[in-house]
Parts: C-alpha cells; sequence; structure tokens
C-alpha cells in the first residue's frame, strides 16, 4: 500500500537526524560525507536518511563527477504549512471565543454565573 505524501512527509519529519540534515540542507547543498559530520554515524547510516528524506520527495540527489551533493526541495513543506493552516485557523477561532467567554466572565454583572446568582 503506498502512503500518501503528506504521511510520508511527516514520516519523514519524525526522526530527529532527518530533521537536523533537512536543517543543514537548508544552509546549501551538501554531499554525504558533509551531512555525516555533526553525527556519531557511518556514511551508509546517513544514506538510509537520506533515502528516506528522498522518498518523501524533500532531498533530490543529483551526480556532480565523483561526488552526490544532496539538495532541499521545500515543496513538501509547503504541504504541511498549507496543511497545519486550516488547523491553525481552528485553534485561533477557539482561543478567540474562549478569551471572548473569560473576558464575559470577568465583567462585574455579565456573564452567565452572575445572572444565575441574581435569580
Amino acid at each position: 500500500m503506498q502512503a500518501d505524501a503528506l504521511s510520508q512527509t511527516f514520516a519523514a519529519l519524525a526522526d530527529p537526524t532527518r530533521r537536523a540534515i533537512l536543517k543543514r540542507l537548508a544552509a546549501g547543498p551538501a554531499n554525504v560525507k558533509e551531512l555525516s559530520r555533526p553525527f556519531d554515524m557511518s556514511g551508509p547510516a546517513v544514506c538510509k536518511h537520506l533515502r528516506v528524506l528522498e522518498r518523501a520527495g524533500l532531498v533530490r540527489r543529483r551526480r556532480e563527477a565523483q561526488s552526490r551533493p544532496c539538495d532541499l526541495d521545500p515543496a513538501p513543506l509547503k504541504e504541511i504549512a498549507a496543511w497545519t493552516d486550516a488547523y491553525r485557523e481552528l485553534w485561533d477561532a477557539s482561543f478567540d471565543r474562549l478569551g471572548a467567554y473569560l473576558k464575559q466572565l470577568q465583567q462585574p454583572t455579565g456573564g452567565r454565573h452572575a445572572r444565575r446568582r441574581k435569580r
């Protein structure tokens, strides 16, 4: 069963090493040796992480003579941003309603609880 692109992107981002690799690639292209320097892992282990990032569409590898530099492809990150924006709007609206309700409760004569006590 093929996972949808959004699920693959979230799965790729779930690992802190892969997020660190993406952060490094945001500064510019790098090869496997450069990417493996900050980690206590071998080149083949970094390659496994790169394959996951490639499958998610977050990284592209190209061949330049003897080197295979990797580049960040931000398109899947834009898809995640669009997906989360819909939920951000939902939460913002919920927090706005909560803020209005709390403000209403703080009014000396306002609020549902104040009216109940007067009856």
